[in-house]
Parts: C-alpha cells; sequence; structure tokens
C-alpha cells in the first residue's frame, strides 16, 4: 500500500474519531471502487487489510464495539468427521472410475467435511474460508471423497497478475470479479474419510 493510501485512512482517523472499524471499511471500500459482482461494497475484504495494517504498525484502528463471531470457526457438525488416513492408494487413476467435481458452497455438511479435512490435513490447516469463496469436493465413482479445493474472492492488487494480464488500474476495477484467489487445495487417500 502506497503512502498516501496510508494517508487518507489517518485522515480519516483524525477527522472522524468516533466511526467504528465497520464504517472505515465501508469508507475505504467504497473510495477504492471496491464491489463485488451484485455491487455490494466489500467492506470485509478493506477490514481484513485494515486489521493487517494495524498488525504491521501503520494505522490504529479504533477499538473493538463487538466481540466478532465467526461462524466459520465455530466447533459445529464437522468434529469428527475425519479420520487418520491409511496407507496411500496404489492403483492406477482409472482404477476409481470416473471422477465428479462437484461445488458444496451452500451445503453445510460438506461444506464442514472441507473444513474438517482441510484443517487436519493441509500443511497450513484451515480455520475456514472468509468472504465470498466457492468449495469443491473431488469423488471417485462410488462417492469416496479424493480432494477438496476451495477459491477466494480475487486479490485487489496482484503486481505480477496485472503485468502478466495486462490490466491497468481501470480494467482490473472493470474485470476483477471474474478471477478467483486458490486458496486451498488437498488430495486424499479415499479410504480416509467417511461418508
Amino acid at each position: 500500500m502506497c503512502e498516501p493510501d496510508l494517508e487518507l485512512i489517518r485522515g480519516w482517523r483524525r477527522a472522524q474519531p468516533g466511526w467504528s472499524r465497520w464504517r472505515l471499511s465501508r469508507e475505504l471500500a467504497a473510495h477504492w471502487g471496491w464491489r463485488n459482482g451484485a455491487g455490494q461494497l466489500k467492506d470485509m475484504a478493506a477490514r481484513t487489510l485494515l486489521v493487517k495494517l494495524e498488525q504491521r504498525g501503520l494505522i490504529e484502528l479504533p477499538a473493538r464495539r463487538q466481540t466478532p463471531t465467526n461462524r466459520m470457526r465455530c466447533a459445529g457438525a464437522e468434529a469428527g468427521l475425519v479420520r487418520p488416513p491409511p496407507a496411500p492408494l496404489a492403483c492406477a487413476l482409472d482404477r476409481l472410475g470416473p471422477l465428479s467435481i462437484q461445488e458444496v458452497s451452500g451445503q453445510k455438511a460438506e461444506r464442514g467435511w472441507v473444513k474438517a479435512a482441510l484443517s487436519q490435513f493441509h500443511y497450513l490447516g484451515f480455520g475456514g474460508a472468509v468472504g465470498e469463496n466457492l468449495q469443491y469436493l473431488v469423488r471417485a465413482e462410488r462417492g469416496q471423497p479424493l480432494a477438496c479445493l476451495v477459491f477466494g474472492a480475487a486479490a485487489w492488487k496482484c503486481q505480477d497478475r496485472e503485468r502478466f494480464i495486462g490490466w491497468e488500474a481501470a480494467e482490473r476495477q472493470k474485470h476483477l470479479a471474474l478471477g478467483a484467489n486458490h486458496q486451498r487445495v488437498l488430495t486424499l487417500n479415499p479410504g480416509s474419510m467417511r461418508q
């Protein structure tokens, strides 16, 4: 983030000391034109950025007014869904039959399974997806889960991506909702998961 943007945020804090984190994140999202495909402000993405800036000592945020609750981090139905994995499969991929890929973003039980598998077996762990996201399960012919994938909203700015695609700021703002960030992928031995 460049110094003029940081100074803009600091200026808002000085001029509006009563603003909450929510209000500050909405102002930032509106100022930068951060909107999702439906036109709604991406205030959670802006708030995540603001928290990171505060953690690095670049800005000071107002005190929290509420204790945050993250439904994705709450213990729930996903507990106990994943057993320790058995020995790896030793067969050719075609012996598993046709694979299916299913989006499970709106299915509570499957999202719980994805969260539990990633939390237990992914080397980065998984505390839950934040913001807009898509989650997928890859299954073998008999329904055994083989892999899971999580994609999130595209990062607002990524110099290498913009250079590769050839985007200037206006093109990025216009087309950003068409992209996604890869957050997690996990391939499992199909015998390691319960149905």
